[in-house]
């Protein structure tokens, strides 16, 4: 295996899953099917690619350890795990792979999950005023954002994390 390959961008996403301890399913496989195709070609990997159900979560949980094993991968370290799934989610919005309110809602659940993790809060707080101003025409939770601006307020937003934060996959 080539050690330059860089992995599929929905492995943020299977990291964090694996982080928190999330029930391994369909998306766990077609991730693995996605890393195949682009080069990575491990024992474990191929047998996470082929997964049907019923699903073992016993079974999958020893399987996944073995396939981060072999393609080196951390799941443990909260923070890196947690920056590096919202940048990755930062980018997909600022591309337009994704729905910015879907988006922040995402990021804020996650930050509820995490007992109001504060390298995300203002995520947290984002969500709800653009939220609120989906709505109503005030909102409190971000000093000057009304809904002639919130939009281009996120987006700056988005575009400073990933210049800060950035991702090291």
């Amino acid at each position: 295996m080539a050690h330059k390959m860089k992995p599929v961008e929905s492995t943020y996403e299977i990291i964090l899953g694996k982080h928190l301890n999330q029930d391994v399913d369909e998306k766990w496989s077609t991730w693995a099917v996605d890393m195949m195709m682009i080069g990575y070609d491990t024992e474990h990997l191929v047998e996470l690619a082929g997964i049907e159900k019923p699903y073992n979560q016993f079974e999958l949980k020893e399987l996944t350890d073995k396939v981060f094993e072999e393609l080196n991968l951390d799941f443990t370290n909260r923070d890196k795990v947690v920056v590096d799934y919202v940048t990755y989610l930062a980018t997909e919005v600022l591309n337009d792979n994704r729905d910015l309110l879907k988006t922040l809602r995402e990021i804020k659940d996650l930050c509820i999950a995490l007992d109001y993790h504060r390298k995300i809060y203002d995520f947290y707080s984002l969500y709800y005023a653009k939220e609120d101003l989906n709505d109503d025409t005030v909102q409190w939770y971000w000093n000057g954002a009304d809904r002639t601006n919130i939009d281009q307020i996120c987006m700056e937003y988005l575009t400073n994390w990933i210049k800060e934060n950035g991702s090291q996959l």
